[in-house]
């Protein structure tokens, strides 16, 4: 359990700078400078207003993308600048400058209510790599540092954990709000409590079902993943990629789930279909029907009836990972299923993954789940009972 976290209400803001991680890292449309999808971007505009409302001047900054270290011009966050601004409803600065010295006298000159996005933090080798220097240039910015980031929260980085060693540290109100949800369905879930898991490997969900099942009434488990708690059953799978080196620890975790008390609750039936693609010939069969050189692209009707009437009678659940290669409209379907039926009002749902919500943003019922995190890697982290550098080293109440 995460040890309690000093939040933005906390300390004192007026007249102070403050230093805001916010995760920016979002997807722009193929080829084009246009963002795909703003939600993250929104998400931290009740951190970045509080401050402002509370007199303090802001500097903003985060990763985008996977630069290396070195500057790409496409990676840059300026196109998220103007969106910012939109979003904010005013008139920020942006400091392109990669040099400490330029970047300090920018900030120096900030008076309450201004606000100042730096650029992308990995165009810095010393980000990624924790380097001491860049966490002190960065601490020395400021008077307060906000560590609002829970999608970076589980990077050892300068701007998630460095920093903190120098400066004050606190959470800003969406990573208070992503610690809170998350935590409630692992230590205090309304019951009956089921996790639904899905999405294509095995080895990045294993340990999330290890402790998940350890509270859960009910594991329901889709997409790719499910081909090898299949195979470890006996079932074979056709051509569906089956993680060899992890089926005898989904058999294991089986066995030791109904010594818990917790059902593991696999497909049985499934689209399947020789080929990969948005137009491939499919068909419907049972899990035991498999035949050679098939692939199980999505959950069959049988099981989302069965997933659906689980979750009927479900009080609280847990999302992450898709049924199926939900992108390709014919099999979106299990993932659907699950989407509606955790869009009801008498459930608490808590949705996680990168995949899983542009699934249920595309189908629209994001705004009808009680909380969509923003995390992917450091859900699954949470998830698995693992300490976060970016929240561990906040200070504490």
């Amino acid at each position: 359990m995460v040890p309690l976290k000093k939040t933005v209400r906390d300390i004192e803001l007026s007249e102070q700078k403050i230093l805001v991680r916010v995760d920016f890292n979002v997807p722009f449309s193929p080829g084009t400078l246009e963002i795909a999808n703003t939600n993250r971007i929104s998400a931290s505009i009740p951190t970045l207003q509080y401050l402002l409302d509370k007199g303090a001047s802001v500097i903003i900054c985060s990763h985008l993308g996977r630069p290396n270290g070195r500057e790409v011009e496409g990676l840059s966050l300026k196109p998220i600048w103007d969106k910012l601004n939109q979003m904010l409803g005013l008139h920020s600065q942006f400091c392109p400058s990669l040099d400490f010295s330029e970047i300090s006298a920018v900030a120096k000159k900030l008076n309450v209510g201004d606000v100042l996005l730096l650029e992308n933090l990995r165009f810095h080798k010393g980000e990624e790599s924790n380097d001491l220097k860049f966490s002190q240039n960065l601490a020395k910015l400021a008077d307060v540092y906000v560590n609002d980031a829970f999608g970076a929260a589980h990077r050892n980085h300068a701007s998630v954990q460095g920093i903190t060693n120098y400066i004050p540290s606190v959470a800003g109100l969406l990573l208070e709000k992503e610690i809170l949800s998350l935590q409630s369905v692992l230590t205090a879930p309304k019951r009956p409590f089921t996790a639904v898991l899905g999405g294509a490997k095995v080895s990045d969900k294993i340990n999330v079902v290890r402790n998940l099942m350890t509270v859960a009434d009910n594991i329901l488990i889709g997409g790719g993943m499910a081909a090898t708690f299949l195979a470890a059953e006996s079932v074979f799978v056709g051509d569906s990629k089956v993680e060899e080196s992890f089926i005898d620890s989904a058999r294991q975790l089986m066995k030791e789930s109904r010594a818990l008390d917790c059902e593991i609750v696999l497909p049985t039936d499934a689209v399947v279909s020789k080929s990969f693609g948005p137009n491939s010939s499919n068909r419907i069969c049972d899990v035991s029907d498999i035949q050679k050189g098939e692939m199980l692209l999505d959950v069959g009707p049988s099981t989302s009836i069965l997933f659906k009437d689980v979750l009927s009678a479900t009080a609280s659940a847990l999302w992450n990972g898709p049924m199926g290669v939900y992108e390709w409209p014919q099999y979106l379907k299990g993932t659907k299923t699950v989407a509606e039926s955790l869009s009801r009002e008498d459930i608490t749902s808590v949705i996680g993954g990168g995949s899983t919500v542009d699934a249920v943003s595309s189908l629209g019922l994001e705004a009808r789940m009680d909380h969509v995190s923003t995390g992917g890697g450091a859900s699954l982290e949470f998830l698995e009972g693992r300490d976060l550098p970016g929240i561990m080293s906040l200070m504490d109440v």
